[in-house]
């Protein structure tokens, strides 16, 4: 039977509280390596579950209502991890894409990437440009992957592309240099989710992130579901966005 990659059942409409979802949600998808290693696996078998979550999580954003989810898949750093964990998440990526592709007309689901796609294989590539092809004929769900991504990074090219640029204006707005971006016409996220018990960006959204609520949980990514996902929406709802202003 194959995989549906947005899930097979359809979940509860809601989240744990009556207002609507944020219409942007970001995830630092962190804990697989110490969820397999405390069950005595390799850390590709929490690679592969943190997948599993991925798509529970993100057939859930999708039956709430969310209209953005934004998740740190790769990093720039990840580069540096044994190769064979590498290969692993790369494969699993992989894995997902092609599976993503056969059902995405059914889910209405939209994706892109953030990040240097061209240092990948020519076959993650390929699957890259077909998902990205598909997506534009969809109104659902976006769904932005950050692969071989980092923060500082994407703010360094779009410094570099508007300094490139001809048709650059004259006077650098925050709205003029975000078109630069990987992210251009995605709005910024309103809840920034991090899974694990780490308490940092690990350059992850560094210039969209800057108004965003964090959430912080001990909770493995592995074990990460629905119900913690309402407990996050749920903090955030408790919370009162000022923007910068102190008053």
């Amino acid at each position: 039977m194959k995989f549906n990659p947005f899930g097979w059942r359809k979940r509860r409409k809601t989240a744990s509280v009556d207002a609507p979802p944020p219409r942007h949600i970001a995830i630092i998808m962190d804990g697989n390596g110490r969820w397999a290693r405390r069950r005595g696996m390799p850390r590709t078998t929490g690679h592969a579950a943190g997948a599993e979550t991925f798509r529970r999580v993100a057939t859930y954003c999708k039956n709430i209502g969310v209209e953005y989810l934004t998740v740190y898949a790769f990093s720039t750093e990840n580069w540096k991890r044994p190769a064979d964990e590498v290969s692993s998440i790369l494969q699993i990526l992989e894995k997902y894409l092609a599976e993503a592709i056969s059902t995405m007309e059914r889910d209405r689901v939209k994706m892109r990437f953030f990040g240097d796609t061209t240092v990948l294989s020519s076959k993650l590539q390929q699957l890259i440009r077909e998902t990205e092809e598909l997506s534009t004929q969809f109104d659902g769900v976006q769904v932005n992957m950050c692969v071989n991504y980092g923060g500082r990074d994407e703010i360094l090219r779009a410094a570099q592309a508007y300094r490139a640029d001809p048709d650059a204006p004259t006077l650098l707005t925050d709205a003029a240099f975000s078109r630069y971006l990987w992210s251009s016409g995605v709005p910024d996220p309103d809840l920034l989710i991090r899974p694990g018990g780490e308490m940092r960006l690990s350059n992850f959204l560094l210039w969209q992130a800057a108004y965003a609520e964090f959430y912080f949980t001990d909770t493995l990514w592995p074990d990460f579901d629905e119900r913690e996902l309402d407990r996050a929406i749920a903090a955030y709802h408790a919370r009162e966005r000022r923007y910068g202003d102190v008053n």
